[in-house]
């Protein structure tokens, strides 16, 4: 997990959005370039290169800058790293020794050095590139790997980064750097940026996934791989944002609600942002946000497309997807990301991106759509944050009993389409299925139950073969009618009620009184599709279900 703090924004030609923040990797601070576009969300980390034409930060994560003030590629390539100046090439008689070098400040490129280290990191501060042909290198007497223990007689020995940056900016054209070089501190400086440790999934080859490519670049295995989902530039990481998930506080604590966070399509890698205040966080929040929705609806139309044929876990059509945050009533303190499928009868749950179409085939969980209730939608009100998270349920009458998924969606937007769809899909998918049965035991007798989405309830007694005379003879001969022992319309029910573990009980004011049915299993399926009957009957009408 990577968090990061977000210390400034700025605009740039062809980026929505970005900004210098912070990074935290492996419990450090680290300052970050943070570039949103259409497509990706790219994280730049470097040590900062002192010279006279950074921006305000004092920071340009090692892009030389030219006099426009804009990062160049044409610029001095040639640098000098703990990977050239290596140890034993360093002078014994210099080796942790105190040394006074004198620096003449260039007008483009400064001081052209690269510094890391500070007292937050628990190290001093540390030349760590050289720029060849800049003022440093031309000194001929500076190694990546000094220290610099004071500029112009300014101690630096307990600075942190941003003061030694200050400092070595504030010194003037002539520089006065008191350094002295530390072997064991090659190690430090050969690290790798801290953006190099942030992980992020990479496919497995025999599994491509959904990416800048087509979708049958993930449902088939014969096609090209897609580009990687992570691209690393030198000190740069590159994340594609399609089917990320753009969450607010969902895995750590954000009291101060300043945080947002960026998960994998694979679920299993989170970047954490921080901003300096409530609308720095809205407004970052909403840029990413604006773009992972854009590519998710591309996402949902290559995934209609290339299903259209197989289909989805035994439905047909997928009428929408996207990631929420879910929990069951168990797990009350734990959001975990959630895609959700809304197909022409399920509700779909996956617990990361399907890679290939046996993962289509095989949710985490399914619901059908008839048997599922919306119960709760708004405002958590038992959140950290009451009022701020959108939040609804849904219960599903299962076998085993009712099970409870709760879902917080990230904006009013995103709530109001979800609660439409799955409360549309129950009633269409009502509309399509017509009629359920199942077998049932009224009065001792063993029956059907009936319930037809326009003709109401039937309890159905099926004819035994010895009935009457010459029964065997009709019963392999003539085709016999099940008999219809109570047969109501939807207006005739006056009440109904269960007991939760296998007993159904109808009124419907007529003479037999109280029915009561014992369904050998959990009525509960059959009494939350008996309430999406009616509801779809009462939303055809034009009314409020």
């Amino acid at each position: 997990m990577a968090v990061v703090i977000a210390t400034g924004v700025s605009g740039a030609s062809g980026v929505q959005k970005s900004g210098f923040l912070e990074v935290l990797v492996r419990e450090r601070w680290h300052k970050v370039l943070v570039n949103l576009n259409e497509e990706a969300l790219t994280l730049s980390c470097e040590e900062s290169c002192v010279n006279d034409n950074v921006n305000s930060n004092g920071v340009t994560n090692g892009s030389y800058l030219d006099n426009n003030n804009t990062n160049s590629n044409n610029g001095p390539q040639t640098v000098r790293t703990a990977f050239t100046d290596l140890p034993e090439r360093v002078p014994e008689a210099i080796a942790n020794r105190k040394r006074c070098v004198k620096v003449t400040k260039q007008e483009i490129g400064g001081l052209g050095i690269s510094i890391k280290g500070g007292k937050e990191n628990k190290m001093p501060i540390l030349i760590s590139k050289i720029f060849k042909g800049l003022a440093a290198d031309q000194t001929q007497a500076l190694y990546v790997g000094d220290a610099i223990l004071s500029v112009n007689g300014m101690n630096l020995r307990d600075a942190t980064h941003d003061e030694a940056v200050q400092a070595l900016k504030r010194a003037g054209k002539e520089v006065t750097l008191e350094v002295k070089y530390m072997r064991e501190a090659t190690p430090y400086v050969r690290k790798g940026s801290p953006v190099s440790e942030i992980g992020w999934e990479t496919p497995p080859p025999e599994s491509p996934r959904l990416g800048s490519t087509p979708i049958t670049s993930f449902s088939d295995p014969l096609s090209p791989p897609p580009q990687p989902s992570l691209s690393l530039q030198g000190d740069r990481r590159c994340i594609p944002l399609k089917m990320c998930y753009v969450t607010r506080a969902m895995t750590t604590p954000d009291p101060e609600n300043r945080q947002l966070e960026l998960h994998s399509p694979d679920a299993r890698h989170t970047v954490v942002l921080r901003c300096p205040d409530q609308p720095s966080a809205l407004a970052w929040f909403s840029a990413m946000d604006s773009v992972t929705s854009t590519l998710a609806q591309r996402a949902l139309a290559e995934v209609i497309q290339n299903t259209a044929r197989t289909g989805v876990a035994g439905s047909k059509e997928i009428r929408h997807l996207g990631w929420l945050a879910g929990k069951t009533e168990s797990e009350k303190e734990c959001w975990k990301p959630v895609l959700v499928v809304v197909t022409e009868k399920d509700l779909l749950l996956y617990d990361s991106l399907p890679r290939g179409k046996e993962a289509w085939q095989s949710p985490a969980h399914t619901y059908p759509l008839l048997a599922t209730r919306l119960v709760h939608s708004g405002p958590d009100r038992g959140s950290p944050h009451s009022g701020t998270e959108l939040f609804f349920a849904t219960r599903t009458g299962t076998r085993l009993g009712i099970e409870t998924h709760l879902f917080r969606a990230e904006t009013t937007k995103d709530l109001s389409l979800w609660t439409r769809h799955i409360v549309n899909g129950c009633h269409a998918s009502a509309e399509m299925i017509k009629e359920v049965t199942t077998s049932c035991l009224y009065r001792g007798q063993e029956c059907r139950l009936v319930i037809h989405y326009e003709q109401g309830f039937s309890v159905l007694a099926e004819p035994k073969l010895g009935d009457g005379e010459n029964g065997e003879e009709r019963g392999a001969h003539t085709p016999t009618r099940p008999q219809v022992l109570l047969s109501y319309p939807y207006e005739k029910l006056k009440m109904s009620s269960d007991d939760g573990v296998r007993m159904l009980f109808l009124d419907f004011g007529g003479k037999e009184g109280e029915i009561q049915l014992d369904l050998h299993s959990c009525p509960k399926p059959i009494v939350f599709i008996l309430h999406s009957f009616l509801s779809a009957k009462i939303s055809r009408l034009g009314l409020v279900a």
